[in-house]
Order: structure tokens, then sequence, then C-alpha cells
């Protein structure tokens, strides 16, 4: 990463929810964005955990057992293993970090492609 990156600016090349679009990495890991609006599937990812930053609107992580709710600037990190899934009643814009190469479901057959913006 040679330039600075303007969230905001990078949002507006996001297409669609649920739609991860990779804007950089380091340490082996890749950063993206996505817009989030409804539920995503329940999933979960065996061997990584699932970091979530809120950039702007209000998100809940729903685990099996209880809700997260989250708003504009706060994280929360998914223990690997754990199974939960996103869901948002209005559109957010949300920063994930990941290793390189997991897929957003935690299952290759079920992916959803990750483009790099």
């Amino acid at each position: 990463m040679q330039d600075k990156i303007n969230l905001a600016e990078k949002f507006t090349k996001v297409n669609g929810y649920y739609k991860p679009a990779i804007i950089g990495q380091y340490n082996g890991n890749d950063l993206f964005l996505a817009k989030f609006k409804g539920a995503f599937p329940w999933h979960s990812h065996a061997e990584t955990d699932d970091f979530f930053l809120v950039v702007k609107g209000e998100i809940d992580i729903e685990l099996r057992d209880r809700k997260i709710h989250l708003t504009e600037g706060e994280v929360y990190v998914v223990p690997k293993g754990v199974e939960h899934r996103p869901v948002a009643a209005e559109e957010a814009h949300v920063l994930l970090i990941e290793p390189i190469g997991e897929p957003n479901t935690g299952d290759p057959a079920t992916a959803t492609a990750k483009t790099y913006i």
C-alpha cells in the first residue's frame, strides 16, 4: 500500500450488499470493504477470527446465544469456530479483516468472490 486510502471514496465503488471488495493487504491479511443490508447466511470460520469495524450505520452480529449491536466506530471480533451472521436493517458500511484467501462464508463452495478496488 503506497498511498493513503479514503474509505468514503472506496465505498462508492462497492457494488451490492455482502460483496466484499479488497482495498489492501498487510501481514497476510486482506483489508476489505462491504456494504451490508439484510441478513447474511449463518456461517463460521474454523481456523480464523472474523473482524468487523462499522464505518457507517449500524449492524448486529447474531450469535446463536446472543446479539452484538455495533454502531459507527465500533469493532467486534467473532472468535474462530463461532457460528454467526451479520444483519443490517439499513445499509451499513463495514471494514473487515481476514487472512488472504479466507472465504467470507468460511466455505469456498458458498463464498462470494472478492474483487479489488
